[in-house]
């Protein structure tokens, strides 16, 4: 919108515009502005972070949409839900629903339960003291990716901004009803943007992150309902297998 004004605005200033053949109005491309890193957007980062540090004991539930490319290279659309219980610095559950799996994850600060309920199947790894070790361990020893795992590098301080080639402000609008800045920003292989809660409690509402460096551009967009003030039960960060379970080995990447 900001650019469809300016482009308004500068063809009223211009008289000449209405002597130009059609056809150069067609194919005329706007030039993209130099991208830059406004302070401003990556403040807005930091002040998320600090507020995230905050919560001790929260649950969010998101609902998802992931791109896939099928085998015919197209790009297909796929929804989601998962919802994070979370008790810093070692307590985690996540319960996961896509078209292909249901997962259930529970770390306890020692060890994570991988859970199936669809098969009955689960595993038991030995873990590091810390919610954001586990997540990393996860991800490079067994090649477990979570939704927005961001969340737990956001909250304790995070380095991407680093990394970005780009930062700016949208705009303020609304996400499921609520107030909320909206941000985009870029990086080598990725542009994503967040919205951000208005106010003194400045949670991302709202995220979406594109693959750039993938010529299908995939997209993962994931919304955020927070419960900042969650109830949880004794035996939230706990695994009890169910009746019939069954116990199996998970192994490292490496030794697959």
């Amino acid at each position: 919108m900001r650019l469809a004004t300016l482009m308004f605005a500068t063809a009223l200033g211009c008289g000449a515009v209405g002597t130009l053949p059609l056809t150069e109005h067609a194919h005329a491309q706007p030039v993209p502005a130099t991208a830059q890193v406004e302070p401003a957007a990556v403040e807005a980062l930091a002040r998320m972070s600090a507020y995230l540090r905050t919560l001790q004991n929260f649950q969010v539930v998101m609902q998802t949409q992931r791109d896939d490319v099928d085998v015919y290279g197209q790009l297909i659309t796929l929804g989601g839900n998962a919802t994070y219980k979370v008790r810093r610095p070692n307590g985690l559950t996540i319960d996961m629903a896509t078209p292909s799996m249901t997962r259930q994850y529970v770390y306890d600060g020692k060890t994570v339960t991988v859970f199936d309920p669809g098969t009955g199947y689960f595993a038991k790894i030995p873990a590091p003291g810390t919610i954001r070790e586990t997540l990393a361990m996860a991800a490079d020893k067994y090649g477990v990716d979570l939704p927005l795992a961001d969340l737990f590098t956001w909250s304790e301080g995070d380095d991407r901004a680093r990394s970005l080639t780009s930062a700016h402000f949208i705009g303020k609008t609304q996400v499921n009803g609520q107030p909320a800045n909206h941000y985009a920003f870029r990086q080598p292989g990725i542009d994503w943007q967040i919205w951000i809660a208005d106010g003194d409690r400045p949670a991302p509402l709202r995220a979406v992150i594109v693959a750039s460096d993938d010529p299908a551009r995939p997209q993962f967009q994931a919304d955020l309902a927070w419960d900042v003030a969650p109830q949880f039960a004794q035996d939230t960060f706990a695994f009890t297998p169910p009746a019939n379970a069954r116990q199996i080995q998970i192994h490292p990447l490496a030794e697959r």
